[in-house]
């Protein structure tokens, strides 16, 4: 069993920006891209509709810091 719940993309983005994340830049669709001190940026690429599952919840944490606490 993964300790990584599916989520909405914009719940995620919330506790990114919690965490200290920020947004870069944004383009006309769903690509944001993510700055944050002493980490390289992260483009973060999901529709609103869309579910973000377990496994692609944890690539995202292991490039960002976020953790299951997060959400």
């Amino acid at each position: 069993m993964s300790r990584w719940p599916s989520a909405k993309p914009k719940r995620v983005l919330a506790a990114l920006l919690r965490i200290g994340w920020s947004v870069k830049r944004e383009s006309g669709g769903s690509h944001r891209v993510l700055s944050r001190n002493a980490w390289p940026d992260f483009v973060f690429a999901f529709h609103d509709r869309e579910e973000i599952g377990p496994r692609m919840l944890a690539r995202i944490a292991k490039r960002t810091g976020l953790s299951p606490g997060d959400l």
